[in-house]
């Protein structure tokens, strides 16, 4: 019995070690974004040269910069709403409707994120020209909802499947119809789910980066306009800057979104433990 035990302390510490390498090579270089970001030099080196909040105040007053933004902002709240009102006729289609054809389309609608992102990017490329929309704001709002398509299916469906199925039962043998059950239980019991899908809809647009380089016209969105500044080595600390404001936006919201599925799952526990059948 002792000599199991060493070796589960041994596995157990092993294994310990290896999380620990794998967060510090997955995160530290994120973490030195904000780190290079309040440095007084335009070289992301070591040694700092000193503390600074320049980077952060030529960050106001870029026309391009704001420009770039509102295109990121707009484009990401439309796509985000189209992908998320897919997701939540795809997520209860496929687990209510009793369909082969529903089935299918969920599964076809959860296939993008399994396809390299230069695969979509050219594909949307020749649709768009091949209809007569060419790289424009248009073109990108689709390709977003194409890509921002899966992350809402996989929420809503997990959401509609926590939900227990007598409650819909009761609905319907009370006399409701389908719509009326979907749209005054079912649809207000997945509200948090709603929110967080459209929410981690809203971050993949934000930050898509591929689908935008094929499919942008004269109007770059952020990550478009990020690339860009690259190019120049004096640009390098505001582009940090900017790195680390959109890091904390984007950690709040995807907090914001995992609060409220968590949210949505506790409501779903409480409904069925009030529901008598």
């Amino acid at each position: 019995m002792s000599a199991a035990r060493t070796e589960a302390n041994a596995g157990g510490r092993w294994l310990g070690a290896y999380v620990l390498a794998y967060l510090v090579f997955l995160y530290l270089p994120i973490l030195l974004i904000p780190l290079f970001s309040f440095n007084d030099s335009i070289q992301a080196a070591f040694p700092l040269h000193g503390f600074t909040l320049q980077w952060y105040a030529t960050l106001y007053g870029n026309p391009a910069l704001s420009g770039a933004l509102a295109n990121s902002l707009v484009i990401g709240t439309i796509a985000a709403s189209g992908a998320t009102l897919c997701g939540i006729t795809v997520s209860y289609m496929d687990l209510y409707g009793s369909s082969p054809l529903a089935a299918a389309i969920s599964a076809i609608a959860r296939l993008p994120i399994l396809i390299p992102g230069v695969i979509v990017g050219i594909s949307l490329l020749i649709l768009v020209n091949l209809v007569g929309f060419g790289p424009s704001r248009i073109a990108i709002v689709l390709g977003h909802i194409l890509v921002a398509l899966p992350t809402t299916v996989v929420v809503m469906r997990s959401r509609f499947a926590a939900i227990p199925k007598t409650i819909r039962e009761a609905a319907l043998d009370l006399g409701a119809s389908d719509w009326t059950t979907f749209r005054r239980v079912m649809l207000p019991l997945s509200l948090p789910a709603v929110l967080s899908a459209f929410m981690l809809a809203f971050l993949t647009s934000f930050d898509e980066f591929i689908v935008v380089f094929f499919l942008a016209g004269t109007e770059p969105t952020l990550p478009l306009y990020i690339w860009s500044q690259l190019r120049f080595p004096r640009s390098l600390p505001t582009v940090m800057a900017l790195g680390t404001a959109i890091l904390v936006v984007s950690f709040i919201i995807a907090a914001l979104a995992e609060f409220l599925r968590h949210r949505g799952l506790g409501t779903a526990r409480r409904a069925a433990a009030a529901n008598p059948a």
